[in-house]
């Protein structure tokens, strides 16, 4: 097992988009340790550089790259022996934020309330790392709970290179507040080396991200990466200490939660041999469906279910 550390920088940067064809800026066996820096943001956003840290590696990035949608994503890392068919499994090990700001913008025309409020806002949201606070502008402190909204692999060759804003089967924007440090995600991987790349910091967000935006920050993530050729599943998953979460990405919230449901009772079929009719009732008593997000095209569900509850049949 080896450790490596992969900076921001305008060659291992690529903005707003997912792209079998790019080429990746790291390569590591299965079993090694990556420290991953992000940085987040445009021009618009940043605040006062006399009163706040501003990553210097950001400059560079923003007048050297162009972008295709709204995320500075950092990769992508080629995992060898990762194959398509196979999963690559993403242990999140650490993440920490790197400077003391955050920002949430409103956009009219876009997220859960499109319609309602026709002048954009930005908001610097000041963060004290020591104490884990994000200082709301009226004097609330929130409780940080880091985590990184965008989490990918390539996808298809033939899919060409997709826009990062809508999740998809590769995962990407999932923004799923419970993939915090100690949590697994697990990719299925469709191209050579997987080809993982991550980005789109977020300080806290609650289930929906309603606005748009959490707090909108940069971070540093300490991944395990590890390739599973004993899976064969094809759509994300992931594992907390005590649950297992499925999930269901689709422009259609119906549609989010039918595909969330429907892979939790085949994951509890897989793991306790559970008839499908009992893990459907299953689900119903003490399975729990919660809104991912509503503001990224494709909408998100995620079902989890308590660890304990899977006993063999």
């Amino acid at each position: 097992m080896a450790e490596h550390h992969l900076k921001p920088s305008v060659d291992t940067c690529h903005w707003g988009y997912f792209d079998a064809t790019e080429k990746p800026v790291l390569r590591v066996k299965s079993g090694d340790i990556v420290t991953i820096d992000t940085v987040t943001g445009n021009k618009e956003v940043l605040p006062d550089p006399t009163k706040f840290f501003i990553p210097p590696e950001l400059d560079s990035i923003l007048n050297g790259l162009t972008p295709v949608g709204p995320h500075i994503l950092t990769g992508p890392v080629y995992v060898e022996g990762a194959k398509p068919g196979n999963v690559l499994e993403v242990r999140i090990h650490e993440v920490s934020v790197l400077q003391d700001w955050g920002f949430n913008v409103i956009i009219p025309l876009l997220g859960t309330l499109p319609y309602d409020y026709a002048q954009g806002r930005l908001v610097n949201i000041p963060i004290d790392i020591e104490r884990n606070k994000g200082i709301m502008p009226w004097g609330l402190e929130l409780e940080l709970a880091p985590f990184f909204g965008v989490m990918g692999l390539a996808p298809p060759k033939g899919w060409g290179r997709m826009n990062s804003v809508a999740p998809q089967a590769t995962g990407g924007n999932l923004d799923n507040k419970e993939l915090i440090a100690g949590t697994t995600l697990y990719l299925p991987v469709f191209e050579e080396g997987g080809l993982f790349s991550c980005g789109d910091g977020h300080g806290v967000q609650g289930d929906g991200e309603v606005c748009i935006t959490a707090i909108e920050t940069a971070l540093r993530g300490k991944f395990e990466f590890i390739v599973r050729d004993d899976l064969t599943f094809t759509y994300p998953r992931a594992e907390t200490p005590t649950h297992h979460i499925t999930m269901g990405m689709d422009p259609d919230l119906d549609q989010c939660a039918i595909r969330a449901l429907r892979d939790m009772i085949v994951l509890l079929g897989e793991k306790t041999g559970l008839p499908s009719e009992d893990a459907y009732m299953l689900c119903s008593l003490a399975g729990d469906l919660h809104i991912t997000q509503t503001v990224n095209g494709s909408k998100g569900v995620h079902m989890m279910m308590d660890k304990k509850n899977f006993v063999a049949a």
